[in-house]
């Protein structure tokens, strides 16, 4: 018989003790929420490609111009939305490894509140900022 899994709240996450940390139920929240972005994803893509191949016949150059420019932004959204779904599908597959919540370089843990603001985090805060500061570094 497995032991039931409680569903939690962010509230109830943050507030759990450290030793408590990527458990089975919080485990279980992230990959609900996980799974949750990745529908609200795929939606968004599918809104965004249907006002794209919905083009509209204005006569008026500046409506025109005006429906051209939503039609851009929307696929930059669809764009930056396909990025997301790979990093979902990966989030994901940490979670089924048991390697969710833990940075990809150092080990050390993500962290609950950067969980909460980025489901998909690979890496701990500081990694990040350190690979942050190399890409600028080599960009410029």
């Amino acid at each position: 018989m497995c032991p039931s899994i409680q569903e939690l709240t962010e509230e109830q996450i943050l507030k759990e003790p450290e030793s408590n940390y990527m458990n089975v139920n919080q485990l279980d929240f992230f990959r609900q929420r996980l799974i949750g972005l990745y529908a609200t994803t795929c939606e968004r893509i599918k809104e965004a490609k249907e006002q794209m191949e919905s083009p509209m016949n204005f006569s008026d150059p500046s409506d025109r111009a005006t429906s051209e420019e939503q039609s851009n932004i929307a696929l930059r959204i669809v764009e930056r939305e396909q990025k997301l779904l790979p990093k979902i599908q990966q989030a994901l597959k940490r979670i089924r490894s048991g390697e969710y919540g833990y940075c990809q370089e150092s080990g050390d843990p993500i962290g609950i509140p950067r969980l909460l603001a980025r489901p998909t985090a690979e890496y701990c805060a500081e990694v990040k900022a350190l690979k942050e500061i190399k890409e600028h570094s080599y960009r410029d």
